[in-house]
């Protein structure tokens, strides 16, 4: 299946709604119902405040920081997060994305799978 290109504004935003998520958005970019049978992609905003779920998966996933400052915590370390930077965040490693600024913090995430997201 060939898609066009498209903004990624044009995606849906919605709450996280995972347990521990504050002022989390997502927008599943690509995924099994766009034709990716390999990984899915998803842009996430973080908002004033914002966090991710300190959580774990029993699949890696690829993270780069689009905009604004935030933090990545895995095993509890703390590290900065800051536009153009990347991290592999390895199978089962408890983890999370926090914004402390007022600015919005948007990431992309991608994950193995032909996951049926959005």
């Amino acid at each position: 299946m060939i898609r066009a290109p498209e903004p990624y504004e044009n995606v849906r935003e919605t709450e996280v709604e995972m347990e521990g998520a504050e002022k989390c958005t997502v927008r599943w970019l690509l995924h099994g119902g766009k034709g990716a049978k390999n990984f899915a992609m998803r842009q996430y905003t973080l908002y004033e405040g914002g966090h991710t779920p300190y959580h774990q998966h029993d699949f890696e996933h690829e993270v780069f920081c689009l905009e604004g400052e935030g933090t990545v915590v895995l095993e509890d370390k703390e590290y900065p997060f800051l536009p153009g930077y990347y991290v592999l965040v390895p199978e089962n490693i408890m983890h999370n994305f926090v914004n402390r600024t007022e600015k919005p913090f948007k990431f992309l995430c991608l994950i193995p799978g032909e996951i049926k997201g959005g």
